[in-house]
C-alpha cells in the first residue's frame, strides 16, 4: 500500500484497492505518505552527517522511492544497511534489488521479536556495534498493538547499541483529526493482518526513552528539518503523523 501511495511499481490491484478505501476516507492519505518518505531521507541524510555509516531499517517493505541505501550510500559510499521485513515479498524484492550491493542486505524477520533480528547473519556481517548505529522505525510501530509493547521493541534495540547511536521514528497520531485517525483504523482492522493503533504525542515521545531527542523534537512530519526552500504545509496538523530522531543518551 505504501508503494502504491507513492506511486511506485511493486505493488497489486488489492492494494490499490486499500489505498481508494484510504484515500477515500483522507484525499491526504497521498501527500502524507510522500511526506514520510521525504522525512526518510532527510534523516538518514543527516544521521550520515552526523557521522553514522550504519543503519537498520525496521519494517523497511516493498523497494521503492529513496531507499534508505541510496539515500545514505549517496552521502557516504561506505556506508552499511541492513532491511528488516518479514512479508516474503518484500523480502524477494529486496533480496534481488540487493543482490549486486555488498554493503547492503535484509533479513527476513518480525521487529516484535528484537533478539532474532539482532542475531540474524545479516545484522553481524554488516554492522559493527563498537561503533554508533542507526535504528530506523519509519512508519512501522503503529502497526504494533499495545499488547505487543512496541515500548519494549524499542528498549530492546536501544540496549543494544552503543552510546552515540541514533534512532528515527514516525508514527501516526490519533491527536490531530481523531475522526480521520479511528477510521482509518477501523479499515485497517478489517482488510490487513497489522492493524493500526494510533498514538498520542506523549505515547510516541515516551518511546525515546533513553534517547535524546535532537531540534527540533517530536513534530508534524513536514516540520522535522525540511530542506531549503521546501513548502511547508499551512496546516501540519493535516499530516496526522509525528516525527523525530534522537540520540541514544549517557
Amino acid at each position: 500500500m505504501y508503494d502504491a501511495l507513492l506511486g511506485g511499481e511493486h505493488n497489486f490491484a488489492i492494494d490499490r484497492e486499500a489505498v481508494a478505501a484510504v484515500t477515500g476516507i483522507d484525499p491526504q492519505v497521498r501527500a502524507l505518505a510522500r511526506a514520510n518518505r521525504a522525512f526518510l531521507g532527510r534523516a538518514v541524510r543527516f544521521l550520515v552527517g552526523s557521522g553514522v555509516r550504519q543503519f537498520i531499517d525496521l519494517g523497511s517493505g516493498i523497494p521503492t522511492q529513496g531507499n534508505v541505501h541510496e539515500v545514505a550510500q549517496a552521502a557516504n559510499p561506505q556506508a552499511r544497511v541492513v532491511y528488516v521485513d518479514k512479508d516474503p515479498v518484500a523480502v524477494a524484492h529486496s533480496t534481488t534489488l540487493l543482490a549486486d550491493n555488498p554493503l547492503a542486505d535484509i533479513v527476513d524477520a518480525d521487529i516484535r521479536r528484537p533478539a532474532d533480528v539482532l542475531a540474524s547473519p545479516q545484522v553481524r556481517e554488516l554492522i559493527d556495534f563498537d561503533e554508533p548505529v542507526a535504528v530506523l522505525m519509519v512508519a512501522i510501530l503503529h502497526f504494533v498493538a499495545p499488547e505487543e509493547n512496541p515500548a519494549g521493541i524499542v528498549a530492546a534495540f536501544r540496549d543494544a547499541l552503543p552510546q552515540g547511536s541514533w534512532l528515527a521514528l514516525s508514527h501516526a497520531t490519533n491527536e490531530d483529526r481523531p475522526d480521520t485517525a479511528a477510521a482509518v483504523t477501523q479499515l485497517y482492522r478489517s482488510r490487513a493482518t497489522s492493524p493500526v493503533t494510533a498514538r498520542s504525542h506523549d505515547e510516541i515521545q515516551g518511546l525515546f526513552a533513553g534517547f535524546e531527542l535532537t531540534e527540533p523534537g517530536l513534530v508534524h512530519v513536514p516540520l522535522w528539518r525540511p530542506d531549503e526552500g521546501e513548502d511547508i504545509p499551512e496546516k501540519p496538523s493535516e499530516y496526522w503523523v509525528y516525527a523525530g530522531v534522537g540520540r541514544k543518551s549517557g
